[in-house]
This record gives C-alpha cells, structure tokens and sequence, in this order.
C-alpha cells in the first residue's frame, strides 16, 4: 500500500484488526506487530501505534478506565469499528486474508497450538472451509486473551495452555456475536467448562455466581476452586467489557440455578 497522507480504508482496517488483538499495556512503536504492519502498509510504526489508540478513544472499556487514548479517532475510525461491530466475522477473515496478501507468505492461522491442524489430506474447498474457520478461531482467541491480559478472570491463572477463549452466549447459537470480543471471557479450562454447563455464571456487574450444585456436593476439591469465587468480581478485561445482555442470556437459558 502506498504511503499518502490521508489513511486508507484498508489501513485503517488492518490497524484495528491488530488493535484488538494485542494487550493495550503493548501498544507502541517498538512492538514487533507493529513494526510489521507498519512496513507492509507504508507507514511509520509511530503512525501505527498513534493510530491504534486513536481507536482506543472509542472503546468504552477504555474511557470508562479514565483511559482516554489519543482522542483523535477520525470519521474512518469510526467507520471501522462500527463494520466490525455489525459484522466480526466477515471482517475478521477478510482483514487477515489481506494481511497475508500484504506479507507475501504461508498462512499463519496455525501457529497457535490450539489453533492447530494438518490441512494437507483435504480438498481445496474443503482446506479454504478449515482455513477460515482457523482464522476465526484464533482471531477471537487472540482477542479475548490480550483483552484480559492473558489472565484467567475467575482464577488468575496465567499458563496460556490452560486458557480458554469462552463463548458467553455460545458459537452455535449467536452466528453475528461468534467473534464479537464482547461475548467472550478468559478463563481456565475447568473454569471455562464450568460456565459451559451452567455451574457458575456472572451478574451483570460481573460478580460470580456459584450454583447451588457445587455449593451442595461438599467436595474439598470443587469448594477450593469455586466456592472462594462465590461473589466476587472477576478482572475486567483492558477492552471489549462482556455484554451484559449476553450475561443475562447465559444466566436465564444455561445456569443451572434458573432452570430448575
């Protein structure tokens, strides 16, 4: 892309593609993706960096923090982030195909470990389909993990091999919220199994909620996992603050306690 003045729409993508997908703590001129980017955009990685937090001045998660970002979001940033919000998916795939366009290089949607899978045996089709959904899986993985600083927000645990990217209202039921940040919370692997089958769940001021369940079994185990968590707030994420209309979706159609 050529470097002018005035930012591209296609630039401006890219930029937040990468904004939702790295910690806010690490957006700067000296990080590698940026760096990247920068050169494959033709801009500066200052202008890169400058420009992601320009996007950050339009992320409630940010600003409610007190965090302002830069402030100058322009009439294309706001453009942006209203299209990905009405449709993460197609944006999310369309963004990284063309970074790969730009990089010249193999597809890199399968460099998470547990994004992982050997397409070779596949048909062309069938090896686009995998593909594609690699990319939204790890799109979204990337993007809840940063957001909540790799950090489960229930435990604190910080192994990324035992971190799950949950689903609030789950991928087979909500296709336009499948990659939407916003319906996503980090959480361990128990933990994350846990929320799946309605054993814990959160209010919508994000304090846990422990089923009954658990609370009855007195098991010394489960009572030191989950029973400490009874009430407390789980760590906001740095972007993309859970939904709460999901939240209560998750409350009312999969905790355990309101199914009764």
């Amino acid at each position: 892309m050529a470097n002018s003045k005035l930012w591209l729409r296609e630039q401006v993508q890219l930029a937040f593609h990468l904004y939702c997908q790295i910690p806010f703590g690490k957006i700067d001129s000296r990080n590698k993706e940026i760096i990247e980017l920068a050169k494959v955009i033709g801009r500066t990685s200052s202008a890169v960096a400058m420009k992601m937090l320009n996007i950050a001045s339009l992320d409630p998660a940010i600003t409610i923090t007190g965090r302002v970002g830069l402030g100058n979001a322009s009439a294309l940033d706001r453009e942006v982030w209203a299209d990905f919000h009405e449709d993460w998916e197609r944006l999310a795939v369309e963004s990284q195909l063309l970074r790969q366009q730009l990089y010249k290089e193999i597809p890199t949607v399968f460099e998470d470990e547990n994004c992982s899978l050997n397409t070779e045996d596949f048909t062309g089709e069938a090896r686009q389909a995998i593909t594609t959904q690699r990319i939204k899986q790890q799109f979204f993985r990337r993007a809840v993990l940063s957001g909540y600083r790799g950090r489960c927000c229930m435990s604190g645990l910080s192994e990324s091999r035992l971190l799950i990217a949950s689903h609030i209202v789950p991928w087979s039921l909500d296709k336009s919220n499948r990659l939407n940040p916003s319906n996503g919370l980090c959480l361990s692997a128990i933990h994350d199994r846990a929320f799946d089958k309605g054993l814990i769940t959160l209010n919508d001021d994000f304090t846990i909620i422990i089923s009954e369940q658990i609370k009855k079994r007195n098991d010394p185990f489960m009572d030191a996992i989950f029973l400490s968590l009874d009430g407390k707030k789980i760590e906001c994420p740095d972007r993309f603050t859970p939904d709460v209309a999901m939240l209560d979706w998750h409350r009312n159609n999969l905790f355990l306690d309101n199914r009764q």
